[in-house]
């Protein structure tokens, strides 16, 4: 119920979103969103990674959004390849292991000089990115970015998709392929013979499915693969930042793998908490202004980094 309530009664205001296309060195693009102020007087910038077939629009993007404008940052909060309403360019699309996209992102952001203090959040899949980034990046990251919080984190994906076909939860796994497929059938449109999704139909499960695609489509050599390179819990021990990790005891998206309270024991950088309920992605009710408490928990944690100070134009 943890996760369920919230994706179904959960309805916020977005922001006043000003999109931006960022063109990709690929030939492909993505789509940021920020809501920020026009002044450009120094503040501090939150950069937000929405999870699996997500998008801006996500209500627990919306809602880290809301804290964090009123209490004086700027928000940039990115969409996937794909995910922002229109098809990406190329053949390839997003997957767990993304960090690269994450990079041009930040990069981009970076290039505005008056944000000398960043945040990273990221939900989900978008966890699993943001934790990937902190840690490969780790002696290499600028010194501007302060903090980073991921919520719901996949970050050892091979148990997590065999915890999502167990029986009681594949219908959250029907869902995330059922909207997969539809997306690679408009590429099969435009791609022709380069993609070949006679079999889609039939595939029931993530090995299958990144078995066939999300391997082979982004360099990797199958599956396992796949969830081998990408799992952000190979660069843990590497985070050199604050960075905090929250996994619900009762996320049914995750295995056992991916509560590693040994790492977090023996890092100087690195957070893990767990409390007993959550679900995934959820975290509510909501309190009084309407923030849920892992919005309040990425405030906290943040603030004991980048000063909670009255910047101008709060």
């Amino acid at each position: 119920m943890s996760t369920i309530l919230p994706a179904l009664f959960r309805r916020i205001k977005a922001p006043a979103w000003q999109r931006e296309r960022l063109e990709l060195a690929d030939g492909d693009f993505l789509d940021l969103d920020w809501a920020r102020r026009t002044d450009r007087q120094p503040r501090p910038l939150l950069i937000l990674s929405h999870g699996l077939e997500g998008s801006t629009d996500g209500q627990y993007i919306k809602g880290m959004a809301r804290l964090f404008l009123r209490r004086g940052y700027d928000i940039l909060a990115w969409n996937f390849r794909g995910c922002s309403g229109e098809p990406n360019r190329l053949l390839r699309m997003y997957h767990s292991g993304a960090s690269a996209d994450l990079a041009a992102v930040i990069k981009h952001a970076l290039g505005f000089r008056h944000y000398k203090e960043i945040a990273l959040a990221g939900f989900s899949m978008g966890g699993n990115i943001t934790l990937k980034y902190v840690g490969q990046r780790s002696g290499r990251i600028s010194r501007r970015i302060k903090a980073a919080v991921a919520f719901s984190v996949p970050l050892h994906l091979e148990s997590c998709a065999y915890e999502l076909a167990l029986w009681d939860r594949r219908i959250y796994m029907w869902q995330f392929l059922r909207s997969l497929r539809l997306k690679l059938e408009e590429k099969a449109t435009r791609f022709g013979d380069q993609i070949d999704v006679s079999g889609l139909a039939h595939m029931r499960t993530f090995f299958e499915f990144d078995d066939a695609y999300t391997g082979p489509l982004h360099g990797f050599k199958d599956a396992r693969d796949y969830w081998t390179r990408s799992s952000a819990i190979n660069w843990l021990a590497d985070i050199k930042i604050p960075t905090l990790l929250v996994n619900a005891a009762d996320d049914p998206f995750l295995g056992g793998l991916c509560y590693p309270a040994g790492l977090a024991r023996q890092s100087p950088a690195f957070y893990l908490e767990v409390p007993r309920h959550g679900g995934h992605v959820g975290f509510g009710p909501a309190d009084r202004e309407g923030q849920y408490w892992s919005e309040r928990r990425a405030w906290d944690f943040i603030s004991d980094f980048i000063p909670p100070i009255s910047w101008p134009g709060q």
